[in-house]
């Protein structure tokens, strides 16, 4: 019985969608901070950049502070995923583009998604941020552009 559904899940994902008809990329989705171990957010990078190259997918993590949010996209410039676009969203400064490699992108989301729930403005006793931050995998026309 096991190894009939180890079957239908490798079947379904060699197939692009999950046994229940999903995307693989439907169910990334990582509020922050996180309780994973830091294996487990580097296998859900990995997996992400995978996906990113592969789907018309973007990646998208949304830091929220007291008065203040960004959200940063990343969408794969190139077939082969060595290089991404980034586009990053400030409430205050808009947006800004640039074309980053592979492993700048892998940097920055595992040290995103590692990183405590403690900013220096909680720390200075300021308040904390209305929801937590959050990294998600959308397809590229959910993406907000400039």
């Amino acid at each position: 019985m096991a190894s009939e559904q180890r079957s239908k899940t490798r079947a379904a994902h060699q197939a692009g969608t999950t046994p229940d008809g999903q995307a693989p990329w439907e169910d990334i989705e990582v509020t922050v901070p996180t309780d994973r171990d830091h294996a487990s957010v580097v296998a859900l990078v990995e997996c992400s950049l995978v996906e990113l190259t592969h789907e018309a997918v973007g990646a998208v993590f949304i830091s929220r502070q007291v008065g203040r949010s960004t959200r940063t996209q990343y969408v794969a410039a190139d077939d082969v995923g060595e290089q991404f676009q980034k586009r990053h969203f400030d409430d205050r400064l808009g947006w800004h583009e640039t074309t980053v490699p592979r492993r700048t992108v892998r940097d920055e989301l595992i040290t995103q998604l590692t990183r405590s729930a403690s900013t220096p403005a909680e720390r200075s006793g300021e308040g904390v941020a209305s929801e937590p931050d959050n990294f998600v995998a959308k397809p590229v026309r959910e993406l907000r552009t400039p």
